[in-house]
């Protein structure tokens, strides 16, 4: 299993950053890995709501089932899931002055013969968790 941690502050409240990022189809912005990310069906966004992500990573595209399991004024959690793996991304806003103060834990098990790659895959997501902290600080400011 393989852990990536940033934790950082951006400008707005907390109450628009969760606003923002509950929505996952918003990673096609501040994930550079996420090529495209939609909504499965209509309606609001609300804890249940799943989303069909492709993402390419080191050159190699995936698919992944995100569902958006928690949600509250704190935090919200993603869980994704295909046949080589099972993420977790729980992102945690607090106060911060007039600004918030952003955690973002990812969480990556690699499944079957994909978990031979587990020590390449902490290398890669160091440094996709660095290029997420700039593209969500650059967003986030940006609301």
């Amino acid at each position: 299993m393989t852990e990536i941690s940033r934790t950082f502050t951006v400008e707005p409240a907390p109450a628009t950053v969760l606003e923002y990022l509950k929505d996952f189809s918003h990673a096609e912005q501040w994930d550079p890995g996420t090529e495209s990310c939609t909504q499965n069906g209509a309606g609001p966004v609300v804890v249940g709501t799943t989303w069909h992500n492709t993402s390419k990573i080191a050159g190699v595209s995936t698919e992944l089932t995100y569902e958006l399991t928690e949600l509250d004024d704190r935090h919200v959690q993603f869980v994704g899931t295909n046949e080589t793996a099972h993420t977790t991304d729980t992102i945690t806003v607090e106060p911060h002055g007039t600004g918030s103060e952003i955690t973002y834990v990812a969480t990556i098990e690699m499944k079957g013969a994909a978990k031979l790659a587990t020590p390449v895959v902490k290398l890669v997501f160091e440094k996709i968790g660095s290029d997420t902290e700039d593209d969500m600080v650059r967003v986030l400011n940006g609301l």
